[in-house]
């Protein structure tokens, strides 16, 4: 086996990551390293997340860069923030001993006048993200005629986020006689038409098959009803006491949702995502970083850059879009030569995307079973026993309150005493899932038909009565636009609003039984930018007629794009009414959630325009 000093690298360099820990070249590094030390190689190199790429370009870079030249030497482009200052804090950390090397990271979130400051003062290497080094361009402050080396990580997600042009601007204004290198988990066929535009005769390094998974991540699929999802969440989490991961969804919304459901729920949880501001992300990810956090629920983008060796699990909440994602995300667990779980929670819809995953990371899925309520009682019961075993006691501090503990504790037995502690932490579970409902897994013979839409119950509350209306999310709508939309039209009415579920191309809301009659004729044949509202009576047990009806409505309407925007769950449950959302979603009485009740005319918001009828 190879050492780091076989591969060419200077004294200082191996003396740094000597004390990092570094022992044995990983296979990216010992196939890159030796060949980026020479002059003129083009790389494209394929390699998963967590394999050792920043460390494969970082120590040739530092080793090749001249001290005494203090311009940008070499330029690093990276898809976010949190990886730009990732590689560049790993940079500083190899070029420990390498004395006045000068690394700077430049993003967008942060002070460009102090990054301006620092580029005139002079720097070796730029770790840059397109953005902000576009716009250090424009103003004239950054120089690139001195770069030698230009390094795309993570060139894949470059692209998918849209950075193409971006790139094509940036490496117009590099020399041509540069070494170029790209690093990316898959080779898709943007990466090779840039390749071929950019890099001249590239060696291909890949580690391991193209576009394959790691070799370390176990890949386990559970079919669950669509309703049943986040209870599978939980379940999954409930019976990995020891869980630390990631649990990926495909918006921002769903992604602060679910965050805000676990940590009600009690789970040690938080959320990231592109709507917070750049100090909540970096709060979020060092407690992530240091464990103070078990779960991360993130996006896709919002994951970037966030290194962490130790994931036990990746768990897709919603697959994503394109194929290639998805190795990304299971990229993010059985890194280092670690083991890892990548988990995906789908319906039967979704079985084909399954598929097709399968196909592109030459993998099958092993088939998840959700746990048992008594599966999981069994597994937080070891955790406690394991934690019990692992206390750390410190005799000189508990001596003096021995004897007063000695005293109360002395009527118990020693099987009685192990009982209470343990019960301490089990009894939460055991009530719990002791009347939980069984989650059953749906099969491909029609019976999970329920899926299709998600549907909500179909009975109102006792008092109140359940009515249909043809506009939907898709129009725009929102819970706010029903209340607003029943506080222009109904008029002289106090309307008490209970329940509403928000679908696609309809929805459903609730209403006072006694005030049934004055809403239906107060908006029915209203006209909202050209499109004909119709309100009926929802059928007490199911909604299949009303959504048949709905339909023939539609016809080739403008869709209009709605005002305010409800901010957080479009389809509250009823389990979670007087909830307030960590984050502040629901804040005081004025922010009561949809399906609370109340009365209409205390919740007027603003953005949905008032409609007036049609003449008849």
């Amino acid at each position: 086996m190879k050492t780091f000093k076989d591969l060419g690298l200077s004294e200082e360099i191996l003396k740094a990551i000597e004390e990092m820990g570094y022992e044995n070249p990983m296979p990216v590094q010992e196939k890159v390293i030796p060949y980026l030390l020479g002059e003129g190689n083009d790389v494209v190199a394929l390699a998963q997340t967590g394999t050792g790429k920043t460390a494969a370009f970082g120590l040739p870079t530092i080793q090749k860069t001249d001290i005494e030249n203090r311009v940008p030497q070499t330029l690093i482009l990276c898809p976010t923030r949190e990886l730009c200052l990732q590689i560049a804090g790993d940079l500083s950390d190899y070029s420990k001993y390498v004395d006045r090397l000068k690394v700077l990271p430049v993003y967008g979130g942060s002070s460009i006048d102090s990054q301006i400051r620092s580029l005139k003062r002079g720097v070796h290497i730029v770790v840059a993200t397109p953005g902000r080094l576009l716009d250090l361009m424009r103003r004239k402050t950054v120089q690139l005629g001195f770069v030698k080396n230009v390094i795309m990580d993570e060139a894949d997600e470059m692209l998918n986020m849209g950075f193409t042009e971006s790139i094509n601007a940036i490496l117009s204004e590099v020399p041509k006689d540069r070494n170029t290198l790209m690093f990316s988990a898959t080779m898709s066929s943007d990466i090779s038409r840039i390749s071929k535009k950019y890099l001249n005769n590239a060696k291909e390094i890949t580690i391991g098959t193209k576009n394959e998974g790691s070799k370390n991540v176990r890949h386990v699929a559970y079919t669950v009803h669509a309703k049943d999802k986040y209870m599978a969440l939980k379940r999954i989490a409930d019976s990995n006491p020891q869980i630390y991961g990631i649990v990926f969804c495909r918006t921002r919304k769903e992604t602060q949702e679910i965050a805000d459901k676990l940590i009600q729920d009690g789970y040690n949880a938080d959320s990231l995502h592109g709507e917070l501001s750049q100090a909540q992300r970096d709060t979020v990810m060092q407690k992530f970083r240091v464990k103070h956090l078990q779960i991360l629920v993130a996006t896709d983008v919002a994951a970037r850059g966030l290194d962490v060796d130790d994931l036990t699990h990746v768990i897709n909440y919603g697959l994503p879009d394109e194929v290639e994602s998805y190795t990304h995300r299971s990229g993010r667990t059985g890194r280092a030569g670690k083991t890892g779980i990548s988990i995906v929670i789908i319906n039967l819809r979704e079985k084909g995307k399954l598929r097709a995953i399968e196909h592109k990371i030459g993998k099958q899925f092993e088939a998840g079973v959700i746990p048992t309520g008594t599966e999981i009682c069994e597994k937080q019961l070891i955790k406690v026993i394991d934690e019990l075993e692992k206390v750390k006691v410190s005799e000189e501090d508990i001596s003096a309150f021995l004897p007063e503990i000695y005293r109360k504790l002395e009527w118990l037995s020693k099987e009685d005493l192990i009982k209470r502690m343990v019960s301490i932490e089990f009894n939460r579970f055991l009530e719990y899932y002791r009347n939980a409902d069984k989650l059953e897994s749906p099969t491909d013979n029609g019976s999970d038909r329920r899926d299709r839409s998600d549907r909500p119950e179909r009975k109102a509350e006792a008092g109140y009565v359940r009515l249909f209306i043809n506009m939907g999310k898709m129009d725009g709508f929102y819970a706010n636009q029903v209340i607003e939309l029943i506080n222009h039209n109904v008029r002289n009415k106090r309307v008490n609003i209970g329940r509403i579920d928000l679908m696609k191309n309809f929805s459903f809301f609730e209403v006072a039984e006694a005030q049934k009659n004055d809403v239906l004729e107060g908006l029915n044949n209203l006209d909202i930018n050209g499109r004909r509202v119709s309100v009926e009576v929802a059928g007490a047990e199911t909604s299949s007629p009303k959504r048949n009806s709905s339909r023939k409505s539609y016809g080739s309407s403008n869709r209009s794009s709605g005002g305010g925007g409800y901010r957080s769950k479009d389809k509250p449950s009823r389990s979670d009414r007087g909830y307030t959302s960590p984050r502040g979603a629901y804040k005081g009485k004025d922010r009561k959630r949809s399906d609370e009740g109340g009365s209409s005319s205390d919740r007027s918001s603003e953005g949905w325009a008032r409609r007036k009828p049609n003449k008849r």
